[in-house]
């Protein structure tokens, strides 16, 4: 795992709850781990699915009462 300066790492075990912030330069090398012993991880975001947006179908025009031929 490589991990940067500035990065946030979270401990994977769930009791302890512990973060750190890494304040050297690039690490390379296993996880490093907690005080508790689990392995900390990165602190990953949700995906974005922003570019799906051209799928979107805008609303229906609304037809006035009446104007119906039949």
């Amino acid at each position: 795992m490589i991990v940067k300066f500035g990065e946030q790492l979270h401990c994977t075990n769930p009791a302890c709850g512990c973060e750190a912030v890494v304040q050297s330069n690039t690490i390379e090398g296993d996880n490093p781990h907690c005080v508790c012993s689990a392995p900390m991880r990165k602190n990953c975001a949700s995906p974005n699915f922003a570019y799906l947006e051209f799928l979107s179908v805008a609303d229906p025009v609304a037809v006035p009462e009446g104007s119906r031929k039949g």
